[in-house]
């Protein structure tokens, strides 16, 4: 993986020339080769959510992509993702629609609307599916649908597509992947038929390939379908991949327009799209397929700069790139690599923090590095009536985010650090192995500071006396967390040590290490200690391997018969512990966590919880843990647990009569959340 900033413009014509060349499909032509990929907001389901989402695309489209995809609409009430979830059946649920269309089309952007039944992943009781088989992700049994349900869903598909003409799509997007309905019909994991629509895949893709006959018959030749097919399944009982070829063969022949690929189902054990997954880890399964097929073909996951996108079109890899959350984070994505500025961008760092984590949560997407998105119409940067000199103590997520808005309103702002670099903890985090992209968010926030001629003063650590002195009419502590000294006999034993001392200062750590702390940091710093050589990330032959993804694709889903470890004798041993007796790891990420415990677990890191720690001494660590006590023989102890926030300028600073403002870890120190506080000082930007 590359973290360079920027290529420069070609020698001749404009930068990027494969990515932003246009894309001819006969009837009509896509001012590009991006495709902002399905990915639902939740605002589809929300009280006027539907101009909100107009804003959001328009954002979009006004960045210059050339085609975006919606998120899931169902074609009726049983596919639908949760109950009330949003589905196009009806012809009053045309007019809402339209409203996002129109915004969409102010511009030369294409849009079309993902058509998605859930099958067996319905998050209701109504849900419906091949076979009578539960998905592991969900605690509702499906009911095996009957001939003429088929037939049914069929003609709901056709006709939401009809209903998706009037409102003024473009095209639908047939989603055949991800392990939705049309997926588990394909495959023999999740189709037990002996029907017509069961046994062999000629039978299994019968709904894939009829559902597109009736789409194309409804809605005629002018029309863009986009079908989404699952070409790595990658969970036992997926398809082979000469099974993916007669799919795609006959997905083409029955009228599609583009074929989009699809990566692995919900509940593969296999990541497809965390920050830890390579850049452009898969578009090798893409450039194999467009040796069978002659429709252009849409490749995607973890292409999150033009750079990459660039390669992967000018080495012939795909015909176009999908990105969903690189447009999340940046809605002028396209416009800033046009004009050679793809140093400027706001590059998605694969996180899933405010995305796909509150999707799953039912609640709304927005972007951890861009807080405006799905929020373009509540959280604006209008000019500030009265401009005030501001001080921003901490150069950390928090005071970095606010010292771009408010500047960006007209305030003078100047940002102080008393340490050489910027970053906070992200300079701690992207230590950390499967974190290299937090280098890119430094890398647009040293940018942003440039171009806004923002003071920054690094290594100058500020008093309450110093800032009164200047003048300032308000100081904004964004100055992060300091750590709470743990009530532990031992605490101060020379074998002891900080996160800190271990990420940032690179202290020397022994072989037999024990972590007090299992949230986000313990985690950090456990992975840190288990591949300290040669991340996966950048070394994607090894992180497959490592993975147990087979790239040559021998058996069904193109999984490995049994993981290759990467690590067979871990480098260290290591003990990550906690007080909680819940499951180790359980405040992670919804989404990413359970990729953070399967690389410990790869890596033989021991996971304790319900532990009572009691000593630390020169033999160890003295913990008791189910009433039982039992020394741990280790040669480092590293605390990553308690914090608090550090005030310590608060109380002098308004004692002068100066106003103060705390942001992230200043405000809470619970869980250090570069989401809340980077959200944190967007808003107040929006009103100081």
């Amino acid at each position: 993986m590359t973290t360079s900033n920027t290529t420069q413009a070609s020698s001749i014509g404009q930068p990027f020339p494969h990515l932003l060349a246009p894309l001819d499909l006969g009837f009509t032509q896509l001012a590009n080769r991006t495709l902002m990929g399905s990915m639902h907001t939740g605002l589809e389901e929300e009280k006027g959510g539907f101009s909100k989402l107009a804003a959001f695309y328009e954002e979009r489209a006004k960045g210059g992509v050339g085609l975006i995809v919606t998120g899931g609409v169902s074609p009726n009430k049983r596919g639908t993702i949760a109950p009330f979830g949003s589905e196009l059946s009806h012809f009053w649920h045309v007019n809402k629609h339209k409203e996002v269309t129109a915004a969409v089309h102010k511009y030369p952007t294409k849009i079309c609307l993902q058509l998605l039944h859930t099958g067996r992943y319905a998050y209701h009781p109504f849900s419906v599916a091949p076979s009578k088989i539960k998905a592991p992700i969900n605690p509702f049994k499906p009911k095996a649908m009957s001939d003429r349900q088929i037939k049914g869903t069929i003609k709901d598909y056709a006709y939401a597509s009809h209903l998706a003409a009037q409102a003024g799509y473009d095209g639908v997007e047939i989603m055949g992947s991800e392990g939705y309905l049309i997926n588990q019909f394909a495959c023999l994991r999740t189709n037990q038929r002996t029907d017509d629509w069961g046994g062999s895949i000629e039978n299994r893709m019968r709904l894939a390939i009829e559902t597109i006959k009736a789409v194309r018959a409804k809605v005629g030749e002018k029309f863009i379908i986009i079908f989404r097919l699952s070409m790595l399944d990658l969970v036992e009982g997926g398809n082979t991949w000469d099974e993916v070829v007669t799919m795609a063969k006959a997905v083409e022949k029955a009228g599609a327009t583009l074929i989009n690929t699809g990566i692995g189902w919900h509940e593969a054990r296999v990541p497809t799209i965390v920050t830890s997954v390579p850049r452009a880890a898969f578009t090798w399964i893409t450039e194999r397929m467009k040796k069978e097929v002659s429709l252009p073909l849409i490749t995607t996951n973890r292409i999150n700069t033009p750079e990459v996108a660039e390669e992967v079109l000018s080495s012939g890899q795909a015909d176009m790139v999908s990105m969903a959350r690189p447009f999340l984070a940046d809605a002028d994505f396209v416009n800033k690599a046009a004009a050679n500025k793809s140093d400027e961008i706001n590059t998605c760092i694969g996180c899933n923090q405010a995305c796909l984590d509150h999707v799953f949560q039912q609640k709304r997407a927005s972007c951890l590095v861009n807080p405006r998105a799905c929020y373009e119409t509540e959280l604006t940067f209008d000019t500030a009536k009265q401009p005030k000199k501001l001080a921003v103590i901490g150069a950390g997520p928090a005071g970095l985010a606010f010292s771009v808005y408010a500047t960006e309103r007209g305030h003078k702002v100047e940002l102080f650090d008393k340490i050489s670099e910027i970053g906070g903890q992200f300079n701690v985090a992207k230590q950390v192995p499967g974190k290299e992209e937090f280098f890119e968010t430094l890398r647009y926030f040293n940018k942003q500071l440039s171009l806004h001629n923002i003071p920054v003063h690094l290594n100058s650590e500020q008093s309450a006396e110093s800032l009164l002195a200047a003048g300032f009419d308000e100081v904004i502590l964004a100055t992060g967390i300091k750590p709470r000294k743990l009530d532990i006999e031992g605490i101060e034993h020379p074998k002891v040590l900080s996160y800190l001392q271990v990420l940032r200062e690179k202290v020397p750590v022994g072989e037999k290490v024990a972590i007090i702390g299992a949230g986000g940091i313990g985690f950090d710093v456990a992975t840190y200690l288990a591949e300290s050589g040669e991340s996966l990330t950048t070394n994607l032959e090894a992180w497959l391997k490592n993975w147990g993804v087979d790239k040559n694709y021998q058996g069904s889903g193109a999984l490995l018969e049994k993981s290759i470890e990467a690590h067979q004798i871990p480098e260290r041993e290591i003990t990550l512990l906690q007080r909680k007796t819940t499951k180790v790891g359980k405040g992670l990420g919804k989404t990413s966590g359970w990729v953070h415990r399967a690389n410990l677990l790869k890596n033989g890191v021991k996971m304790v919880p319900g532990v009572s720690y009691k000593s630390i001494t020169d033999d160890g660590l003295l913990v008791e843990v189910n009433g039982k006590e039992q020394l741990l023989d280790v040669d480092n102890v590293i605390i990553c647990a308690g914090q608090e926030p550090n005030r310590d300028l608060q109380q002098a600073l308004e004692a002068g009569g100066v106003n103060v403002h705390l942001i992230g870890g200043a405000n809470v120190a619970a869980e250090l959340d570069a989401k809340r506080a980077i959200r944190q000082a967007a808003e107040l930007a929006m009103v100081i």
